[in-house]
């Protein structure tokens, strides 16, 4: 298996460099890639321990951020490399100023594994949600090195736990420990003879909870909602769009947010012919008196915002889930907002949690859309139960930084 695995990932490349001068991602992934090695050894210092992140992409970023932050707080000394698999991530948070350097990471070859360890001698590796890579998996266990999943989440119908996975257990058995979300993932490691698992909840919790109690103030967005019940749609793609435009029609009295995922030209161009008479934040930011009183859509056309927005609103929508899945939830919760959401969820313990408690709705279509949001447009003291529901999963940065204590080189 591992030569099919060698042939896939050769492949992935080679496909990656045909079509990246017709795709953006794509060209920021491979551009990213040249010349890795000379960037990586010109800023890292030679011989300096470090402590390695990688995260997928910008979703696990700030999944493991509050462990990276607060790792930080206790450890000011202690130098972080970050790598990123996707664009998405990297190219956010090149310039992370806790991080001593900030990288793609290098495709995953026995060459190259061993070449990166060396190059910045990693003293513990934290690896958030998922991303298991053979042989930088391998090489960190023939060093010795640490290996921490964190937040992490396995399901039965996974590839590890299949009669044909022997080759993905192989990789898990690299792993030192497993810090998971779940009671599930404990017992699905077990099955595989893995006990050093933690149940230790996801580490988002820490970082929505954080940031709902820090939010920064958004002048223009508070001036557009004029004290009228706000319904934020946030990481939204056009089939999520799609549905929500009959709901604007459907209750003129309620102000909308839109808060897409991608936010290309040509994305909001058409979320603008979909929202006829909506006025873009970027609109709003540079004119000098605009009257937003008979606007009922926002759309926001920038990065950044959507964490202090939900800030703003009464009733979220979470997109993504007609699609690979929903996107973060827990943003919104944080500040007491009911979700709703698509189908494709089932990745995801807080939606399912959010549901049993009443505070989350799926969807499936446009009736269904509309009686969620009537629903909790109607119901009072959801938010307290859904403040209640994050604040008591909190606290899994700090044992996570207990248990990395025992691995830390004083």
């Amino acid at each position: 298996m591992l030569w099919l695995y060698n042939i896939a990932i050769q492949l992935y490349s080679l496909l990656i460099r045909i079509i990246s001068p017709f795709n953006t991602k794509a060209s920021f992934f491979v551009k990213g890639r040249e010349n890795i090695f000379d960037k990586i050894e010109k800023q890292i210092k030679s011989g300096t321990p470090h402590i390695w992140f990688h995260f997928a992409s910008l979703g696990e970023f700030e999944q493991g951020r509050p462990v990276l932050e607060r790792l930080k707080e206790v450890y000011p000394n202690k130098k972080i490399v970050v790598t990123f698999f996707s664009p998405s991530g990297y190219e956010t948070r090149k310039n992370y100023a806790l991080a001593a350097g900030v990288f793609y990471l290098p495709l995953d070859t026995a060459t190259n594994a061993k070449r990166f360890l060396s190059a910045i001698n990693p003293e513990v590796a934290i690896f958030t949600k998922y991303e298991y890579w053979y042989h930088y998996f391998k090489a960190l266990h023939q060093q010795n090195i640490p290996l921490l999943i964190i937040s992490g989440i396995f399901r039965q119908n996974q590839i590890f736990f299949k009669p044909y996975g022997s080759f993905n257990r192989k990789i898990l058995s690299y792993v030192t420990h497993f810090f998971v979300q779940n009671e599930e993932s404990v017992q699905l490691l077990a099955s595989l003879g893995l006990s050093n698992a933690t149940l230790s909840g996801d580490t988002r919790f820490d970082r929505v909870a954080q940031n709902a109690m820090s939010a920064r103030k958004l002048n223009l967005v508070e001036k557009f909602c004029n004290d009228a019940p706000t319904f934020i749609a946030g990481s939204t793609w056009p089939e999520d769009e799609r549905l929500i435009a009959r709901l604007v029609a459907q209750h003129p009295t309620w102000k909308f947010i839109i808060a897409p995922h991608e936010i290309g030209v040509n994305h909001i161009n058409e979320i603008s012919r979909t929202f006829p008479g909506a006025v873009k934040y970027s609109t709003l930011a540079t004119a000098d008196d605009l009257n937003t009183s008979d606007s009922q859509v926002l759309i926001i056309d920038n990065i950044g915002m959507l964490s202090a927005l939900y800030g703003y609103g009464q009733v979220a929508y979470i997109g993504g889930g007609f699609g690979a899945g929903i996107h973060n939830t827990l943003e919104a919760a944080a500040f007491g907002l009911p979700v709703i959401f698509g189908p494709k969820y089932d990745k995801f313990q807080e939606a399912k949690d959010m549901i049993s408690l009443g505070v989350a709705k799926s969807i499936n279509n446009q009736n269904e859309l509309e009686s969620a949001f009537i629903a909790f447009a109607q119901t009072a003291g959801i938010g307290d139960i859904t403040k209640n529901y994050v604040r008591s999963k909190t606290g899994s940065t700090e044992q996570i930084i207990q248990h990395l204590a025992g691995y830390l080189r004083q």
